[in-house]
This record gives structure tokens, sequence and C-alpha cells, in this order.
């Protein structure tokens, strides 16, 4: 269950009390996420025990909570938008296809080994997507804040229906409106006191319970004689936990929930992986991170087939996991236990809280969601990042969440090609003092030998540079008539058989030519591809110098593999320009 070896009564206290804390803020942000995904609340406090539980017993982070969170609920309304909201059953069923497949892709992506894909998906995208997150939770919030029925329908922009909630629709009610600013002042006040004095994370739990219990007081959530109460409460919770169920797959919708579902499979390994790896680098815990996407992916998967809320690694209960002090996964099970034990015991009082509560605890959610200092930075870094964060907000604000996700994701990969392919080569000489290091203006030259140094991805995308260069290392060593070529490849990655092809025709061209060509610090994974791609047809071993630890030890053998032919071949006098040639490899050393 997560690092310790021995599970003792220590380990297993710290364990449950870290899981009760847990589980006083899941229930609460169970039911908020369900609101802001559109979907009844009793679908997030099912996420909150099947999808923590199977995450916290098949992943590898000692510390991630997984379960509802605002984003993935957000990329979840988005993705419903398009199914008429007055048809219940029809929304229900989408929401479960879109956690099957959302676990599915999880999951095909762990088996793969995909994982580390999420890596080339620009920080800028997520910087991007969680301030648009922020804006439409708050403003999806406001019509529940002020006790309004929501107007228009899902296919509308949002700015749109909030015009048509706040001014074509219901009186404001007073009442609510009290009740979302009571809750939003409390949660402010509760979370100073908590931080002060190290106490227990219960502050949205009793955020809930006093607006409850305020409400009820004032007679607002007892029912009239029309039976309507005078404030909005949350839909009745039954008191049971989830049942098994096969989503219902109508094919006329499958494709556009499938790319709802491909964003919050990424939105989710992103969310997850990060908190993952922020945790454990205070933790000191060594992660399996390719594990811990193969249990978001059937956390997913599972909660799909119990009516689950599609979830990914929280913040925020991950991080009062770590503070309270837990040890192993297994806390993550008893919060989830204890979400269902409250579930059983309390639920016929869950119905008691009223909707604007919950607005208000959202409201603040949304301000909290987003880092501003991470996101000031991020925007002055370079027009490059600010143009992601803007394309990724305003995609996301104007048309949708999931295709502002795919949008980002798909311009990361874009722009990230061309930077990636960016081949460098630059000249090294062997000065007069019998130093190897990088050629500077006025540095005499050694015509009889040339020595290139390749750095960056040498993967297809970089075939171009690699042409350029060769072609100027050729025009080089003819005008120079150099008889030895020393291609320094240590600080090349990648290598594929496109850029691996036309290395091996420059090789032997040149050979063809006369110019011996010496290969040097040749890293393993490249020599594995060029040997497989006939090298020694044309390269004798002993004209490949394999890497070394250290820096240039492979690049100095290489030179005076060439010195010592050079000093030895009567035949062919070489010009020095002063560079003094001795064949003693004491000699040639580097500093």
């Amino acid at each position: 269950m997560g690092p310790a070896v021995n599970y003792d009564w220590t380990t297993g206290r710290r364990d449950l009390i870290s899981g009760l804390t847990v589980a006083a803020v899941s229930l609460p942000q169970g039911m908020a996420y369900a609101l802001i995904a559109g979907v009844d609340p009793k679908f997030g406090v099912y996420s909150a025990i099947v999808v923590t539980t199977i995450a916290s017993i098949f992943g590898s982070s000692s510390h991630l909570i997984n379960g509802p969170t605002s984003a993935i609920s957000l990329l979840v309304f988005s993705s419903l938008a398009f199914i008429d909201p007055d048809n219940r059953t029809a929304v229900f069923e989408a929401l479960f296809l879109i956690a099957v497949l959302a676990g599915t892709f999880q999951i095909l992506i762990a088996v793969f080994r995909l994982g580390d894909l999420t890596r080339y998906i620009s920080e800028s995208v997520i910087v991007g997507f969680m301030a648009a997150a922020a804006f439409l939770l708050a403003v999806g919030q406001i019509g529940n804040a002020l006790g309004l029925k929501a107007k228009g329908n899902g296919n509308m922009q949002v700015l749109h229906r909030l015009w048509l909630t706040a001014f074509r629709g219901d009186a404001i009610n007073l009442r609510a409106v009290f009740l979302s600013v009571t809750a939003v002042a409390l949660a402010v006040v509760l979370r100073r006191i908590v931080k002060r004095y190290g106490w227990p994370q219960i502050d949205l739990l009793t955020v809930l319970v006093v607006a409850a219990l305020i409400a009820y007081a004032a007679g607002w959530s007892i029912s009239g004689a029309d039976g309507k109460t005078a404030v909005p409460l949350s839909l009745k919770i039954p008191q049971g936990l989830p049942s098994p169920h096969i989503p219902h797959v109508d094919f006329s919708t499958l494709g556009e929930l499938s790319r709802g579902a491909l964003a919050v499979a990424f939105v989710g390994l992103i969310e997850a992986l990060s908190i993952a790896k922020a945790i454990a680098h205070q933790s000191r815990q060594k992660v399996d991170y390719n594990r811990q996407i193969l249990a978001e992916g059937l956390a997913n998967l599972t909660g799909g087939f119990f009516q689950s809320l599609p979830g990914s690694g929280s913040l925020t209960r991950s991080a009062i996991n770590f503070q309270a002090g837990a040890v192993t996964r297994f806390s993550g099970i008893v919060a989830a236990a204890a979400v269902s034990v409250a579930l059983l015991l309390f639920a016929p009082l869950l119905h008691y809280i009223p909707q604007a509560a919950l607005a208000g605890l959202l409201l603040i959610t949304a301000v909290r969601l987003v880092d501003y200092r991470r996101l000031i930075d991020t925007v002055k870094a370079s027009r490059y990042d600010a143009g992601l964060v803007f394309i990724t907000a305003l995609t996301g604000v104007l048309i949708d969440l999931d295709k502002a996700v795919l949008l980002g994701i798909g311009l990361s990969i874009v722009l990230f090609v061309p930077r990636a392919a960016k081949l460098k080569a630059s000249e090294l000489v062997v000065t007069p003092e019998r130093v190897v290091r990088e050629r500077i203006p006025g540095d005499l030259v050694d015509p009889s030998t040339v020595i290139y140094d390749l750095e960056g991805e040498l993967f297809f995308g970089a075939a171009p540079d690699l042409d350029r260069y060769l072609d100027t290392l050729e025009e080089r060593v003819r005008a120079n008539a150099a008889k030895f070529v020393v291609l320094r490849l240590k600080r090349v990655r990648h290598p594929d058989a496109v850029c691996v092809e036309r290395l091996l025709r420059f090789v032997r061209e040149q050979q063809e030519h006369g110019l011996t060509v010496l290969l040097a610090g040749v890293r393993p994974d490249t020599l594995n591809v060029l040997r497989n791609m006939g090298l020694q047809r044309w390269l004798p071993a002993e004209q490949v110098f394999p890497e070394e630890d250290t820096e240039y030890s492979a690049t100095l053998k290489a030179v005076r593999y060439a010195r010592t032919r050079l000093a030895v071949d009567s035949a062919h006098p070489i010009p020095t320009n002063g560079i003094n040639h001795h064949p003693n490899p004491v000699l040639y050393y580097l500093v």
C-alpha cells in the first residue's frame, strides 16, 4: 500500500486520521462538482467513493487522492452541452459513457507507455485552460448564487446563457443571495482560522452545515402549500451505495462524446501526474508514473460502470491528505469508506443543503483555481507562451473547453516539433596548447583534420538542418583537402532512420573519396541504430569511438587516432598552420 513495509498501528492511525479529514472535504466537493457538470449530485458523491477507491488500490503515489475535480467537471459539462438538458436519462447515460471512454483512453496510454507524451503539452496550455475553467465556473454559478433558474440551452455561448438567466428570467431571490454571500464570507474566515491554528480542514463541510441550518431555521427549506421551497435545494441523494450499471451507447453521439472523453483523459492525466510529482518531490517517494496512469484509467473505467462522474487527482484533497500525515494509499480507501458511511447515514439530510450555498463555495473555488502569479509569469515569459495561454483561454470561453484542450494540445505539438528539430553544429579545434575546444574567431585551423560537433534531436524533423551541416562540412573538406573528419555525436538524441540514412550516406561518400571519417562519443542508442542500418559496411570498428564518461575523452581518442595516422603517413606531408602534430596520445588533453 505504499513505502511502508511493516504496517503498524502508528501508520494505520495516521492513515485513518488523514482519510477521515479528506472525507470531510470529499463529500461537499463531490456534490458541488456534480453541480458544475450539470448532473445529479449523487454522481459526484459516487465518484468520491468508486474512483477514489480504485485509484488508491492500483495507484503508485501514496498521497494522491482521486475523485471529482472542478476542471474535469467543467470538461464534462462542455462535452454534454449538445444534449437536451431536459432529457436527463440521455445526459446521465452520456456522462457514464464519457467516464468509460476516458478510462479506456488512459488505459491504452498506459499499456503503450505513451505517458511521456504529456510532457510535450505546454504548461501554457494548462495555464490557459485553468483560467478559462475558473471563468466559466464563476459565470456558471452566478445564477445559482442569485437563486435564478438557468435559461437557454447547452448549445448557447456561456455569456449568452448568463444574460438570459440574469435579465430575461425570474427575479433575483434575495434569500438565496444572502445564503451565497454568507457561504463565501464564512468559507474565507474559516479557511484563515484553519490555516492559522492548524485545525482539521472541515471548513467546507462546516459552511454547508451552517447554511443548511440557517435555511431550515428561517423556514426557507421547508416546502409550502405549493410544494416549493423559498430557496432551491440540492436534489435528493438516495440512501445507498452506487450500483453497477452498463451505460447505454447511442452511436449517433459517440463521436462527439469521444472527443470530450479524449480531452477528459488528457487533462485528467496532466492534473493527476502534476500533483503526484509535486507531492513526491516533498515526500521523497519514487512514483511509478505509468502505473499511476493505469490506475487513473481503471478508476474512471470502473466509475463509468458504477454511475460516477469522471475524476482525476485532486489538488485540494491530495494536499490535505499529505499535510494530515498520510503514509500509504490506504488513507484514500479510508476516505472513500467514510464518504460511503456518511451517504448511508445522512443521505436524506444532504437534500437540505441550499444550492446557493454550494454556488458560494464554487465561486470561492473559481478564485482559488487560478495561480495568478504563474499566469502572469507565463504571459510575460514569451510571445509563444502568451499566445498559447490566450488561444486556449479564449477558445475555452467562446467555444467550449474540450475543443480548447484539444486545440491547445495540437498547437503545443505543432509548435514543439520545429523547435525540437533545431539541430546545432559547431566546429572544434585543437589549439597550439593541444586543447580540444569549440572554435572561436582567430583560432588557427589544422586543415588536415576537421572536427564537427552535432547537438540536438536526430529525428526526421531535423533532416533539413542535418543536410545543410553535412553539405557545409563537405565543402570545407574539399576546400582544405582534409584527410580526416571527426564527427562528434555525443549530444545527439533519439536518432531515426531518416537522419541516420543521411549520416551513413555522408560517411559512404567521403570514404569513397579517400577521406577517413571518425565517429566520436557515439551513444549506445545511436550506435545500435547505426549498426542496424549497416554502419559496419562502411566504417571499421577502429574508426568508431563510443561514448565515455569524460566529456571529450572519446573525441580526444579520435583526434589522437587521426594524428597518429598522419604522423606515420610519410607519403602525405600535412601542412600544420602552426599546429604541432605529435603521435604521443599523452600530449592531447582537455581543460
